[in-house]
């Protein structure tokens, strides 16, 4: 397969004269973030789920296949953000609130003459508890509905204090699908929802709402379109769960290996660099004692995944119906891989019961079904393995299936070179910020609200999508949950846990299949030094 370093001449001149008519009227901007989505779950990336707005994103864009978040919900978002390691913008670990010494993408497009909307999670605001414990009864019952209390972190954390002139979504990390905790509009709490309401459409009903607000006149957008789906409770509606009804039958083990199969056949990946790395839950189907109800977990996902995809083609849809679909940039990629949790019980984020009163069942009271309301599903480890095909690992992991995210681009207006193409250099996270930026004609100020702020990390993408030659880092970081990676070139280094640093070189073995810790000790002992020196680095910015 040719690599995307090596086009035409007039494919670049065709980019690069679209990119410099922009300093007349910049691009807008949607940046959609999906929440615990496995690697593979695309159809563009080899998944079997219905995915035909993204894969038609894809099929007239590009897709990365090294591209890297910060392996967790709230350090992804931070570093999205920000352009910053999550370390340096006060996610060192998840929960936090975004560091006011760094200044985030929407204020700084704000005084760039762009509209700013956010729509869905954030959970970049420190979590609180009332009676002062995570499982405190009073608690509890402000998670359940039973009691009305806010605000539901630090106001001036909120989203529409750092940069959104709208926002209408969640302020915690994990909710209710059907009747959510910490739904605001701005920094007013939404107190009551409709019989109806199902958080994916509303995350897609509003965005379609602020296109038609921000079109109005000829000012560009940014809109941040941050999908709770598929990250657990699985709830997803009966219809959309019937569409799946027998997929997944077959169990872990068969749909990891169709999966990556589709991924070799559509030339992802080169089976000889790139082999398929055994599931770590170390679980296997046959063995499985309640086939039927793992299965029922499985298709629960499918669903919410599908409902995600169906809200991104009516956004395309209103982009396209108020004429603003050839020149907006569309971004879309996970936080993390598949989550392998599963279990909890009422207490933090979790309620135990609904607004009216019915007790809602955990994993470990072994429900029925999953889906309703009535019930707080996990997808579990053996699942989370086999969607994040052909990689080892899931979530708050620093291998590839818990750091790689599918990375599409699309920009018709842009003329991007070898649409439909891939790009195999790795970029990270905060590289969105500086992309944007340049897309956009503005800079990073030093100074915001009379405080200095951090300089950018990331490094703008722009190059690539142009077709040209792209330095990009020559280190990576990782460090989260007692998870820790470093990547140099094709060198990369991982570890989890109290466990031995095991050494890789992706260029001939992406999966990570075997540690090359013996054979190459000096080069092992180099990454570790530059991980303990970024490591060190990372420590100066905590606060």
């Amino acid at each position: 397969m040719r690599s995307i370093l090596v086009y035409s001449l007039i494919a670049i001149g065709l980019f690069s004269h679209a990119l410099s008519q922009t300093s007349a009227e910049s691009p807008n901007i949607i940046v959609i973030m999906a929440d615990d989505l496995g690697f593979s779950d695309l159809g563009c990336y080899g998944g079997e789920i219905r995915t035909p707005h993204l894969d038609a994103l894809a099929a007239d864009g590009i897709r990365f296949t090294q591209f890297y978040n910060g392996s967790r919900c709230s350090p992804s978002r931070a570093s999205l953000l920000t352009g910053l390691y999550p370390h340096q913008a006060g996610l060192e670990k998840n929960g936090k609130s975004l560091s006011t010494n760094a200044i985030t993408l929407p204020e700084i497009l704000q005084m760039n003459g762009y509209h700013t909307g956010m729509t869905g999670k954030w959970h970049l605001s420190q979590t609180v508890f009332l009676g002062g414990k995570a499982y405190a009864p009073q608690h509890i019952d402000w998670l359940s509905h039973q009691i009305q209390h806010s605000p539901f972190g630090k106001l001036e954390s909120y989203p529409s204090n750092r940069g959104f002139d709208e926002h209408f979504g969640v302020i915690w990390g994990v909710v209710d699908y059907f009747d959510p905790f910490s739904l605001v509009h701005n920094e007013a709490p939404i107190t009551e929802v409709p019989e109806d309401f199902y958080l994916t459409d509303f995350i897609s009903d509003k965005t379609i709402s602020l296109i038609d607000d921000f079109s109005k006149d000829d000012d560009p957008f940014f809109l941040y379109v941050a999908y709770t789906a598929p990250h657990w409770p699985l709830h997803a509606k009966p219809e959309d769960i019937a569409r799946y009804q027998g997929y997944y039958d077959e169990g872990w083990d068969a749909l990891r290996r169709q999966r990556y199969e589709r991924q070799i056949a559509m030339g992802l990946f080169d089976p000889v660099s790139t082999p398929l790395a055994t599931n770590e839950s170390g679980k296997i189907w046959k063995d499985c004692g309640d086939k039927v109800w793992e299965a029922d977990h499985m298709e629960v996902h499918a669903a919410m995944v599908d409902c995600m995809d169906q809200g991104i083609g009516r956004i395309i849809d209103q982009l396209k119906k108020v004429g603003e679909y050839e020149n907006t940039i569309i971004v879309f990629l996970a936080d993390n891989g598949a989550s392998p949790e599963r279990g909890g019980k009422p207490g933090y984020d979790r309620p135990a019961t609904t607004r009216s009163g019915d007790t809602i069942l955990y994993s470990s009271d072994h429900y029925d079904r999953p889906g309703s309301e009535r019930t707080f599903g996990y997808l579990g480890q053996p699942w989370a393995g086999a969607l994040n095909a052909p990689f080892r690992y899931w979530k708050a992991k620093s291998y590839e299936g818990g750091i790689c995210t599918p990375m599409i681009i699309h920009w018709p207006k842009g003329n991007l070179p070898n649409k439909g193409g891939l790009i195999r250099q790795p970029g990270h996270v905060m590289d969105i910020m500086p992309t944007c930026l340049e897309l956009a004609h503005a800079k990073h100020p030093d100074t915001f609200k009379g405080k200095e702020v951090h300089d950018m990390e990331g490094i703008s993408l722009i190059p690539l999508l142009e077709g040209q030659p792209w330095v990009g880092h020559t280190f990576l970081g990782f460090d989260h949950a007692r998870s820790s990676a470093g990547r140099m070139g094709d060198w990369k280094i991982a570890a989890t846990k109290n466990q031995n640093w095991e050494l890789f070189y992706l260029k001939e073995n992406r999966t990570e299949t075997y540690d090359l810790s013996e054979k190459y000790p000096d080069k092992k002992a180099e990454l570790i030094k530059k991980w303990e020196e970024w490591m060190e680095r990372m420590k100066h910015y905590y606060e």
